[in-house]
């Protein structure tokens, strides 16, 4: 049996693109490139939505809550040997009105609904790497995102991996700071978006780690 990784995240797994804001090719976007690296013992599932969040609802747009979706996400591929969840970017914006520890807290949440759905999982056992997305630049400011973003999102965004890095403790889950990797940065276009190559290097990165979380 191939092992299912699922992708759950936000635009930066769907693999949004800040110079053309449309979407990266499949030779392009990281959990594409993860398959190729893992090679045939592994399934990856794509499973990112632009907007998307840990649990908080948004007026604006429907069906973004991370907590509302996790459900039917994890039971639609069962059965589940790795959950990959990056998400908090979205979070950040203005309108939500979330410090970075209520972010925190939100991951808090839908890491624990997970948990729960052990049925979902290989042999009933949840295995979850929580990742700290990269924070968005403070230039950010200065584009066209500001306007759906607002005020204040790059400094939330740098006090996440921290209290992600807590949650992942508490919980006994994998954690990855994904803005500590070598090499990776936002486009400049919006300052808030992975860049063609910070994909291939997030994949490289993972594809390094994630066998062990199949011996711990």
């Amino acid at each position: 049996m191939k092992k299912t990784i699922v992708c759950f995240g936000d635009s930066n797994t769907h693999g949004y693109c800040s110079e053309t804001r449309g979407r990266f090719s499949e030779e392009e976007r990281y959990p594409c490139l993860l398959s190729n690296l893992l090679g045939n013992e592994y399934s990856v599932k794509e499973e990112g939505l632009s907007g998307r969040t840990t649990c908080f609802e948004d007026p604006l747009h429907e069906s973004m809550s991370g907590i509302s979706a996790i459900y039917s996400c994890l039971m639609s591929h069962k059965p589940v040997h790795l959950l990959i969840i990056m998400l908090g970017t979205n979070d950040t914006k203005e309108r939500f009105g979330a410090t970075a520890q209520n972010i925190a807290d939100g991951m808090y949440r839908l890491a624990r609904k997970a948990i729960s759905l052990a049925d979902a999982f290989y042999n009933q056992v949840p295995n979850i790497l929580i990742v700290a997305p990269p924070p968005i630049n403070k230039r950010y400011k200065d584009t066209f995102i500001v306007g759906e973003m607002g005020q204040g999102c790059a400094k939330k965004s740098r006090k996440l991996a921290v209290r992600y890095k807590a949650v992942a403790d508490l919980l006994n889950l994998h954690f990855l700071d994904a803005g500590s990797i070598d090499g990776i940065c936002m486009a400049p276009e919006d300052y808030m978006h992975l860049t063609r190559e910070s994909h291939k290097i997030l994949a490289n990165s993972l594809a390094s780690k994630i066998p062990d979380f199949f011996h711990q």
